[in-house]
C-alpha cells in the first residue's frame, strides 16, 4: 500500500488549475500558532465583537466539511447585532488554516478550539455547529462540558452510523477520488443540498473551488481525504445520550445528505439521510433537546432560510 508520502508526491505532478477565486472576507481571519504532532500549524478565525450592547456572552461557530467559517459571516453579524461576541475558526485541514498531514479526529479538532478559545482569554460559548460541524460539537461538548452553555446543531450529519451504509475506502482511494474535483462537480454536489438552487448561493461554491488553482490542492486533497475517513471511522451518534447542554437541533426536512451516498447500494442510499426521521430521533436521544423542523428546506438552514434561522438561534441563546 502507498504510504502518504508517496501519494502525496504522484499527486503533486498531476495538479491542473482552475477558474475562480476565492470571495473576498468581509470579517478578515486571523490565525492562531499552534503545534501538532511536531508540526507547527496555524489556524484561521473570525473573531467579531458586539455590535450592540455586550451581553458577556460568546457564540462558537463550528462549519462543515464542504465550507469554511466563511459561510457564517452573514450569521456573525446578527449574532454580533445582538451583543455576542462571535468566533468562528476554520478548523485546521480546512479554509485559510494549515493543512497537515496528520491523524484527523474530532477529539484533536475540539483540543485545538478549545486552545484557540483559552488564547482568546474565552471560558463559556453557546456552540452552533452545522454538518460535520454538528459532530465536532457534539465531541467538543462531551469532552468540556463545562465550556458548552447551550448547543445548536443545524442539519448535522453523522445522526447515522455511515459504516453500515456506506462501503469503507482506502486513503488513496479517497485521495484520488478528491483529486479528481471541479469546480462543476463541487457545484452539483452542493446543489444537493438544497431544494432549489438560486444565483445568491455561487459564494460558496467559490469558496470551496479556490483551493482548485492554488499550489496546495494536492495536501487539500489529502486533508479533505483524511477528514472523510474521519467522519466515516468515528461516529458520535451512540454517545448523544451523554450531552449535558441543553441543546436546538434545527433540521431542513428536504435535506437528504449522508457520507458516501454515491458509493452506497441503490436500496440503502433510498433510506440513508432521512433527516425528518434522524431529528426526531436524535431528539429523543438527548436528554435536554428542542427540535425545530423547517418544512421545504435541505442542508444549510441558515443560508437557505436565514430569517427562520436567525430567529430560533437567537431565541434559544437569549440569556
Amino acid at each position: 500500500m502507498m504510504t502518504r508520502t508517496l501519494v502525496l508526491a504522484l499527486l503533486l505532478g498531476g495538479l491542473t488549475g482552475l477558474q475562480g477565486a476565492a470571495p473576498t472576507p468581509q470579517v478578515p481571519p486571523r490565525f492562531f500558532a499552534l503545534r501538532v504532532e511536531n508540526q507547527d500549524l496555524r489556524m484561521a478565525y473570525r473573531d467579531l465583537a458586539p455590535t450592540a450592547q455586550a451581553n458577556g456572552r460568546t457564540v462558537l461557530l463550528l462549519h462543515g466539511k464542504n465550507f469554511s467559517g466563511f459561510y457564517w459571516e452573514r450569521v456573525m453579524t446578527v449574532l454580533a447585532g445582538a451583543g455576542y461576541r462571535v468566533i468562528a475558526p476554520d478548523q485546521l485541514g480546512f479554509g485559510r488554516s494549515s493543512r497537515p498531514d496528520l491523524h484527523y479526529s474530532f477529539h484533536l479538532l475540539a483540543a485545538s478550539t478549545r486552545a484557540l478559545l483559552d488564547a482568546l482569554g474565552i471560558g463559556q460559548v453557546q456552540v452552533v455547529a452545522h454538518s460535520m460541524g454538528g459532530m465536532l460539537g457534539v465531541r467538543f461538548a462531551l469532552m468540556y462540558p463545562d465550556r458548552v452553555g447551550a448547543l445548536v446543531l443545524e442539519n448535522p450529519i453523522g445522526l447515522e452510523d455511515y459504516r453500515p451504509l456506506a462501503p469503507f475506502a482506502p486513503l488513496d482511494q479517497l485521495v484520488a477520488r478528491e483529486m479528481a474535483a471541479t469546480e462543476a462537480g463541487m457545484r452539483d454536489y452542493q446543489r444537493t443540498y438544497y431544494p432549489e438552487w438560486k444565483p445568491e448561493y455561487e459564494p460558496l461554491v467559490a469558496d470551496q473551488a479556490a483551493i482548485l488553482a492554488d499550489g496546495e490542492f494536492p495536501r487539500a486533497a489529502l486533508a479533505a481525504a483524511l477528514t472523510y475517513a474521519m467522519i466515516y471511522e468515528q461516529p458520535v451518534v451512540y454517545e448523544l445520550p451523554r450531552l449535558a447542554p441543553r441543546t436546538l437541533l434545527i433540521i431542513g426536512q428536504a435535506d437528504r445528505t449522508a457520507l458516501g451516498k454515491a458509493q452506497m447500494a441503490p436500496a440503502v442510499r433510498a433510506l440513508a439521510g432521512d433527516y425528518p426521521r434522524l431529528g426526531r430521533a436524535t431528539r429523543d436521544a438527548i436528554p435536554h433537546a428542542d427540535l425545530l423542523e423547517l418544512p421545504g428546506v435541505g442542508h444549510i438552514p441558515h443560508v437557505q432560510a436565514p430569517a427562520a434561522f436567525d430567529r430560533a438561534v437567537l431565541a434559544f441563546l437569549k440569556p
